[in-house]
């Protein structure tokens, strides 16, 4: 990247930010090459009644890669519904109590649903609470002591 224009490596590293990777095409046609069905997941917190706009266009991806063969997974942010994020506002967002999360999840299943292939062979739905509740305060901690506070301050 050292050849790149400062504003396209800020780009490639704000597109970057907060994935667990990044494909490039040779890596993206390397995988599919592997013959074998592939998982492209999505994370959505229901901190609200409904999705937005803006989440049909990867819901729209995700069932372009179902039509190709592949399984979508939808994972329910219900754990990290319940306790705000101040992510990008002055604010945090109010704590929702579980029956209101239990009840925008399912109006967001109920309209992922308009766009995605809900057949169990194609659509996995996973809620976040089934690895995060287990964790201990101790397991935090150890998290915590691998990044800065000036990296969790930035994002």
């Amino acid at each position: 990247m050292a050849d790149m224009p400062s504003h396209t490596v800020s780009i490639i590293d704000s597109l970057g930010r907060g994935v667990e990777g990044l494909y490039s095409l040779e890596e993206l046609k390397a995988k599919l090459a592997a013959g074998r069905q592939l998982r492209i997941k999505l994370g959505m917190d229901p901190t609200a009644p409904d999705l937005h706009l803006g989440h049909s266009v990867v819901l729209r991806k995700l069932r372009q890669f179902q039509d190709l063969g592949h399984r979508a997974v939808l994972i329910i942010g219900d754990y990290t519904a319940r306790i705000g994020d101040p992510t990008g506002r002055d604010t945090t967002r109010p704590v929702l109590d579980e029956a209101t999360i239990d009840r925008n999840a399912q109006t967001y299943l109920d309209q992922a649903g308009k766009i995605l292939d809900t057949s169990p062979d194609k659509l996995e739905v996973r809620r976040n609470s089934e690895w995060l509740s287990k964790l201990t305060f101790a397991d935090v901690l150890r998290l915590t002591g691998q990044v800065t506070v000036q990296q969790m301050l930035h994002r």
